[in-house]
């Protein structure tokens, strides 16, 4: 029996970061339209980030 170690392949997709948050419309917003969207976008910016940065960390770490 030959035991052989598989080191993990991360797209490099991965290790770019996520998207930044779309403009707002070149127009007078309402303020509720400002404030739902600028939740929504950083909201989804900070998740994706986070679990972008797990998946980098722990494929990295499984390397050492």
């Amino acid at each position: 029996m030959k035991l052989q170690i598989v080191r993990p392949q991360l797209p490099s997709a991965a290790r770019q970061p996520c998207a930044a948050p779309v403009a707002l419309p070149d127009r007078n917003l309402a303020a509720a339209e400002v404030t739902s969207a600028w939740a929504r976008d950083r909201a989804a910016l900070r998740l994706c980030e986070s679990r972008r940065a797990a998946a980098v960390a722990a494929v990295d770490g499984a390397d050492r």
